[in-house]
């Protein structure tokens, strides 16, 4: 099964929740894609590279505070979960369920 595709997510962040939408467009073994969501707007995903279901990639968020995010998930069926990390506030953990 591919990890392409559209997932609703929460990340548990300091802020509280943060719910947004993870698109994944995948070419061989690296993807393309945003995540969205209210508060931060648009992040692009950069860096982004599959192996077997686990994916790893990168995100400059800008607002409400530039940092660099290290982000890696893993999909099982239509569930994806996994963790941000940043320097300032450590791990943070992302869950998500494929809508499309």
């Amino acid at each position: 099964m591919t990890v392409a595709g559209t997932y609703e997510i929460t990340t548990k962040t300091p802020l509280g929740d943060q719910n947004g939408t993870l698109t994944i467009a995948v070419n061989g073994d690296t993807f393309s894609g945003t995540v969205a969501n209210p508060l931060m707007g648009s992040m692009a995903i950069t860096g982004g590279t599959v192996t077997g279901n686990r994916l790893a990639w990168k995100m400059d968020m800008k607002v409400p505070m530039p940092m660099s995010l290290d982000c890696e998930a893993t999909v099982d069926g239509d569930v994806l979960e996994g963790q941000i990390r940043t320097a300032a506030f450590g791990a943070m953990a992302i869950k998500g369920t494929r809508v499309g």
